[in-house]
């Protein structure tokens, strides 16, 4: 199998991918310190810096995390992550995402998917989205994409084991998406 780039620099119509480095901490902070992008996620207050400081240096110690920049304006919209889930080693799953709110509901978050799932393709066959079963507007998000829920399941995604609800996209089901 080939080996896979988990913090590569992907480059879309209006977006740019990147690796996250610690010089993103004060940038990312600023996209994250709205309280509307927490309301539907189980961290409610990762808005305040002492909640949101620590989880940008879990981000930035486990890897894989990608910071979301908005070419147009040249400014730090949100990350995303790569990551294997414990209960599916071998295969990759996409998380940990979050966007400013005046990105959402257009085509910001398709175009973000649409880099890391072609760079996910060239490796895996499916790739997962784990996403907490109070999160509704990630849940629809990820159906969107033709992903489908594929099980649920207590994990431990980020220090404590938590209730999941485990969406899988393959390769052929995203292909068949994107031509149809």
């Amino acid at each position: 199998m080939n080996t896979f780039d988990d913090q590569p620099v992907l480059e879309g119509d209006t977006l740019l991918l990147r690796p996250l480095v610690s010089g993103d901490l004060q940038p990312l902070f600023d996209a994250a310190s709205d309280p509307v992008i927490w309301a539907g996620h189980p961290a409610r207050d990762r808005y305040k810096r002492a909640v949101f400081e620590p989880y940008f240096h879990t981000l930035l110690d486990l890897g894989g995390t990608l910071v979301v920049v908005d070419r147009v304006q040249d400014r730090v919209i949100g990350c995303s992550r790569y990551y294997t889930a414990p209960d599916m080693p071998g295969t990759i799953s996409i998380g940990f995402t979050f966007l400013r709110a005046e990105y959402w509901g257009g085509t910001t978050n398709l175009e973000l998917k649409r880099l890391m799932l072609k760079h996910a393709f060239e490796v895996f066959d499916a790739v997962w989205f784990h996403i907490d079963p109070t999160n509704i507007r990630s849940q629809k998000a990820t159906r969107k994409l033709g992903a489908i829920n594929a099980y649920d399941a207590g994990l431990d995604l980020s220090g404590v084991a938590a209730p999941w609800k485990c969406y899988r996209l393959t390769r052929d089901e995203w292909q068949s998406r994107e031509t149809s």
